[in-house]
């Protein structure tokens, strides 16, 4: 457990959930713990808590005590480092708080921590430069990935998630209003990691940037949307990419849609039944993709490039892409339903 500001972490049992997510803010782990007047831990809060508890109706104005889970796991400060692992494996978690005795806060064992996150040799590539024109206006003076969802900027979630899972060195590209993007990250040391920037002259679409890439990487590069809002394992990725020996990996998860009208069957002018308002289940592309550096030379340079022709030039040359099935949270905010719903506001 490494020594941190433990302070960071901790919000009043008498704070609203404004409170609760400035926390969250300072310390950038998604997580706030509740103490109650004697300065017990009695509840925990995540960023998917609160983005929850306004999708029920709360505002940011309601108690925290309205969003924070009260049955929590936490151990003692003699628990050792492979028990507290099993715990997180066990109940999939990503932090346990230290207590004493009195329920006082001492510590807290992070995921990333424990596995050794930090020795992740992949680089990862975010797509940042879009114009996002289906969110007009507020994208006309901001770039998408900088919208804001629930108090931070779209792509500092998205960089903060890679970091967590070990990854170092990320790469931006940028297009649109792409200076507010760097003047924001700058050389990424404030964020745990290192960023340089594929600076599109021209928009290069969703694949296009790899071109720009300064040198061709040693391991499996990691290639993602900067306008999503995910908790994808990025573990299990690496290492079902790795399992299963692709030259690259697609990440699926299931969709649904629902037809809001009845779907008619007719056999030529006789109407044989009426299905009303289906749901249509889907398998759908996530847009976060692994990539072995031997595809790269696939990618031409300084031409706008969609990813999923990257794909089809693949299969093409009898090159194997595998498909990576998740289910964690995953928002592409593209619309603006989207974007009121990753804000909880549906």
């Amino acid at each position: 457990m490494r020594a941190i500001d433990i302070k960071k972490f901790v919000v009043g049992h008498r704070v609203s959930i404004r409170g609760a997510m400035e926390a969250i803010n300072e310390n950038w782990r998604e997580l706030a713990l509740v103490e109650d007047a004697e300065g017990r831990v009695v509840g925990v809060i995540t960023d998917g808590d609160i983005r929850r508890g306004l999708l029920r109706g709360l505002t940011m104005d309601s108690p925290v005590a309205e969003v924070m889970t009260r049955d929590f796991k936490a151990v003692g400060p003699d628990v050792d480092r492979a028990a507290v692992l099993d715990i997180m494996k066990s109940l999939s978690i990503r932090h346990v708080p230290v207590l004493n005795h009195e329920g006082e806060l001492l510590g807290i064992h992070f995921l990333e921590e424990l596995i050794g996150a930090s020795l992740r040799p992949n680089v990862a590539v975010v797509m940042a430069g879009g114009m996002g024109t289906r969110l007009r206006p507020f994208t006309e003076n901001c770039p998408k990935p900088m919208i804001m969802v629930a108090g931070r900027p779209i792509l500092e979630r998205v960089v903060l998630h890679l970091v967590g899972y070990g990854i170092r060195k990320i790469y931006l590209a940028i297009n649109y209003k792409g200076k507010m993007i760097e003047d924001y990250f700058g050389d990424g040391s404030a964020f745990g990691c290192t960023i340089e920037y594929l600076r599109e002259d021209s928009p290069l679409g969703t694949g296009g940037a790899l071109s720009l890439l300064p040198e061709v990487p040693r391991h499996p590069l990691i290639l993602m949307n900067g306008d999503q809002i995910t908790q994808i394992n990025i573990s299990k990725l690496l290492d079902c990419h790795s399992r299963e020996g692709k030259d690259a990996t697609v990440c699926v998860r299931p969709y649904q849609t629902e037809i809001p009208f009845g779907v008619v069957q007719q056999e030529g002018n006789r109407l044989v039944g009426i299905t009303e308002k289906p749901s249509v289940h889907y398998i759908i592309n996530a847009g976060i993709y692994v990539l072995e550096p031997c595809v790269l030379p696939l990618v031409p340079k300084g031409e706008e490039f969609p990813v999923t022709t990257l794909f089809d030039l693949m299969l093409s040359h009898g090159k194997p892409v595998g498909v990576h099935y998740f289910e964690e949270e995953w928002i592409d905010v593209g619309r603006h339903d989207d974007l009121k719903r990753a804000n909880g506001a549906i």
